[in-house]
């Protein structure tokens, strides 16, 4: 799903972006070989586990900034140039960064948020590769709260965003209560730093 302006999110949906095998070989190194950790984040005031574990990743100088800690980032791993390059390739965008997500079960989630950190610049491009169990993603309207767009993140599936979807929509992985296998969430980043 493409859209325009203000009236629907900028964001494009492409299943099975990374073929079957090769997204399973995927998972298993990368579930096997990042330096997973729980990080801490601030939510109403004082500091709790996050409900999943990551990793950042980026080039050296690709520093984050997020709930009141800076992130510094771990190297590339090998399995991730291909998609890399594949991804600068089809979106024309350098890609410097990586957030990796593993979310356990149903349990893990991730809450309503925009990624318009200023290190991201103004019309952040994010290319969110989805790996292993099927996820909801839901975005909703920043102004208008009962306006939602929900996706289904296949194993495979690549969630490209753009324009000002990070400026007019809030986005948000709930949790759930079905019986869920882990979920790898791969959301590829230029990290342009601060203004």
């Amino acid at each position: 799903m493409a859209a325009n302006g203000d009236a629907s999110p900028d964001v494009a949906l492409s299943p099975g972006w990374i073929a079957p095998g090769q997204a399973d070989a995927l998972f298993a190194s990368l579930h096997r070989e990042l330096p997973w950790r729980v990080h801490r984040v601030r939510m109403f005031g004082r500091e709790i586990d996050a409900p999943r574990l990551s990793c950042w990743i980026g080039d050296s100088n690709a520093h984050y900034r997020y709930s009141g800690t800076t992130h510094v980032p771990e190297p590339w791993p090998g399995a991730l140039a291909a998609v890399r390059a594949r991804l600068a390739h089809e979106t024309g965008v350098a890609f410097n960064s990586v957030l990796a997500n593993l979310y356990r079960d149903g349990r893990d989630c991730m809450g309503w948020h925009s990624d318009d950190e200023p290190e991201f610049g103004p019309r952040p491009v994010i290319a969110s590769v989805s790996l292993g169990a099927t996820r909801r993603f839901v975005l909703r309207h920043r102004r208008e709260p009962t306006r939602k767009v929900a996706f289904e993140l296949a194993h495979g599936s690549l969630l490209l965003m753009r324009g000002e979807t990070q400026r007019d929509w809030r986005h948000a992985l709930p949790r759930t209560a079905r019986a869920l296998g882990p979920r790898i969430n791969l959301t590829f980043r230029r990290v342009i730093g601060r203004r």
